[in-house]
Order: C-alpha cells, then sequence, then structure tokens
C-alpha cells in the first residue's frame, strides 16, 4: 500500500531571475496574477485554486511541484517518511499545510492541503456544433476575440529522470499513483517513460498526472495546463505566435496516449509550459497500458514528437 494517494497536482514551482518577465510570459499563457510579493509571484487558473504557478526569484531552476492530499491523516503518515519534512504551516499566500519531500533527484515534491479557494473566473462562452449536433448554437453566432487562451487548471507535471524504475517506484509508492501506460522500446522489459494517474477509486480522473521518461539528465521537462476547448487552444497558439517572443516547442495535435489535444511553449528560460484539452479519463479499475515506443507513440495527427523534446531536461 502507498503511503498516501494524493487527489491531483496543485501547483509547479520554478525560480525566475526576472518576475516581471516571467508575469509577462504566464499572462501571455492566459494565467491570471493572484499575488506577488518582492521575491515571489503566484498566478492561477479560472478555476478557483487559489495558484497553480509560482515562481521565486533567483537563478533559472526546476523546483519541483505540488499535489494535494486527500487529508490531514496522509500529511502525517507522508512526515513519516525518510527525509520528509514535519507537517508546516505554508507561510505563503494561500495558507494551509503541507509536508515536503524530495524524489530520488532531490526535487522538491510538497503535499498540500488545505489552500484558500477563490471565486471561478468567467470563461469565454463558445459552443461547438458537431456533424451529428449540428444545431447546439443555432441562431448564434461564434465571434471570438482574439487574445490568450484561458488555463483553467494545473494538468499534470513531467520531468525526466536517468533512473526510470527509481523514480517511478518513489512517486508510486509514496503519493499512490497508478499506472496508465508504460512505454518500452526493443524488449518489453526495457521501459522508456510512463504515464501515472491519481488513485480515486471509482472516481475517473485524468489519463495522466504525472508523466516521467529517461534521460542523460534530470530535470523538468514540463508543466501542463488544461484549457477550455479546442478553439482556446488554438487562440493561444496564435496570439503566442503573433508576439513573436516565446519559442514553441511541439503542437498542434493529439496526442495518442492521453488523447489530449496539445501545444507546448518554452517560457524566456526554456521552461516548457503545455496547453491541452479533452483527456481521456480512467478510474482504478482501468488496466495498466504497455506500448512500443515509435515514432507514432505520442502522437494521433500532427506534428511527431521533435527530437529535441524527448530527453529534453531543465534542471
Amino acid at each position: 500500500m502507498p503511503v498516501a494517494k494524493v487527489t491531483d497536482i496543485a501547483f509547479g514551482r520554478l525560480q525566475s531571475p526576472d518576475l516581471d518577465l516571467a508575469e509577462e510570459f504566464l499572462l501571455a499563457f492566459g494565467m491570471v496574477r493572484t499575488e506577488r510579493t518582492k521575491d515571489a509571484l503566484y498566478m492561477r487558473g479560472t478555476d478557483s485554486a487559489h495558484h497553480l504557478h509560482v515562481t521565486h526569484l533567483g537563478e533559472p531552476k526546476f523546483i519541483g511541484f505540488a499535489c494535494y492530499a486527500r487529508n490531514e491523516e496522509d500529511l502525517d503518515r507522508l512526515s513519516c517518511v525518510e527525509d520528509a519534512s514535519k507537517v508546516e504551516a505554508i507561510d505563503e499566500p494561500g495558507g494551509g499545510k503541507r509536508v515536503r519531500l524530495r524524489d530520488p533527484h532531490g526535487f522538491q515534491i510538497e503535499v498540500v492541503h488545505g489552500i484558500e479557494r477563490v471565486a471561478p473566473l468567467p470563461l469565454r462562452h463558445n459552443v461547438f456544433n458537431t456533424g451529428s449536433e449540428k444545431l447546439r448554437r443555432a441562431g448564434d453566432l461564434t465571434r471570438l476575440p482574439a487574445g490568450p487562451a484561458q488555463v483553467k487548471r494545473m494538468g499534470h507535471g513531467v520531468i525526466a529522470t536517468t533512473d526510470l524504475a527509481k523514480t517511478l517506484a518513489w512517486y508510486r509508492e509514496n503519493l499512490g499513483f497508478i499506472c496508465s501506460d508504460d512505454v518500452w522500446v526493443g524488449d518489453k522489459s526495457n521501459l522508456v517513460s510512463s504515464f501515472n494517474r491519481c488513485d480515486r477509486g471509482d472516481e475517473y480522473v485524468d489519463h495522466h498526472t504525472f508523466f516521467t521518461m529517461k534521460g542523460p539528465v534530470a530535470g523538468l521537462n514540463h508543466f501542463s495546463y488544461e484549457v477550455r476547448d479546442f478553439d482556446d487552444v488554438m487562440m493561444g497558439h496564435e496570439h503566442l505566435k503573433r508576439l513573436g517572443k516565446y519559442r514553441h516547442m511541439w503542437g498542434i495535435g493529439r496526442h495518442r496516449l492521453g488523447a489530449q489535444v496539445y501545444d507546448y511553449w518554452c517560457d524566456p528560460w526554456g521552461r516548457v509550459h503545455e496547453h491541452w484539452t479533452d483527456s481521456d479519463v480512467l478510474n482504478a479499475h482501468t488496466p495498466p497500458g504497455l506500448a512500443e515506443g515509435g515514432v507514432d507513440t505520442y502522437a494521433q495527427w500532427g506534428e511527431s514528437m521533435p527530437a529535441r523534446f524527448q530527453t529534453y531536461a531543465v534542471p
């Protein structure tokens, strides 16, 4: 049995040398400032989470990410894990409690509970007609304003690891992640990456909350954020492209494992942030999958995963 079973990913933590530039990118990406101090920036989405992205002032660095605990009893259990902190009050905007752990590469993984919730923000109205439901917006016109996507929530975190087996074991044993799909190359025993979801029993959850891939260097591959629909992915892409300031990493396409429609962009320091919509959803009763790695493993349509992204890692 795992020590705890986290219920979702909460937020990511980065460090950047210029909070103005960090905020400028995240606003263009579709987030909204919650709070900013002299040395930290907290950004939210349209859902009720107080924040889903934290940037600390300092040299560029991937610090880690946080997940939500089911209850305070899980925090107590996690505080007994080797090298874990005690249960502590979070001395940051939003408050709450947490336990801080270190994964096998030393990245800070927080499990949090009781962070303040905030009022949701309005989403742009958008109704799709389909080939089988052509009258869903009968008589209404679709005229979408240009601008950033509207990030709703954080969906998953992805790290590159130099020891896939050890990393997978740590996250599954301590945080309760369960396998959605493992990917192999050459031989089925040679796993190269793994998609993992939260275990919420009968409740359906995103296909993956944590993904890890084998690589020569450990670090952040990307943070991923859900938007409302396909139009929002496309509009966010066009907005960032029009600005001409940020590097596009991959997309637009639809993943094969997880099925999300995706688009990936780099912040000014090369940390990749993904927009996605329309995930497969599974519950604890869905058996794990095993897929052969190859050119079509990660995309059903759109650009195949570029070579530069296959083992991308920012420490």
